[in-house]
């Protein structure tokens, strides 16, 4: 599951909306929506996200939200490090490596760490 996907089941829930007519109110099928809730989907259009935020009716802080999930969610991530150091490339590859064994514990302080290092907001 992905970030938005996650987020978007929760909405869902939180306002008892089935998955069969929220799909047909935003125009797609109760497949799709489903593989873009489980990260079977690659991260949404721009245009289907701003149908699901008019679907929920959500503000602005909300919408903001939802765009920054939908662009940190698309679940096959390429990384290059050419041209950087031999550290990232060796530390891409570990995590690439382990982080199927990780726990959500750890998922979220190596998280921490990254936005910490690069002064980011989570």
């Amino acid at each position: 599951m992905t970030p938005f996907g996650r987020r978007l089941r929760e909405m869902r829930a939180e306002r008892g909306v089935s998955l069969k007519d929220m799909a047909e109110a935003i125009g797609v099928s109760s497949a799709y929506l489903s593989a873009l809730e489980h990260g079977r989907r690659g991260r949404p259009t721009w245009l289907m996200i701003q149908r699901i935020i008019a679907y929920f009716n959500v503000i602005w802080d909300d919408a903001e939200e939802l765009q920054r999930l939908a662009a940190r969610s698309h679940p096959k991530v390429t990384i290059e490090t050419a041209g950087l150091a031999a550290e990232a490339t060796e530390l891409a590859n570990l995590l690439a490596d382990e982080i199927a064994d990780l726990s959500p514990e750890a998922l979220r302080t190596l998280k921490a760490v990254i936005l910490a290092a690069t002064r980011r907001k989570p």
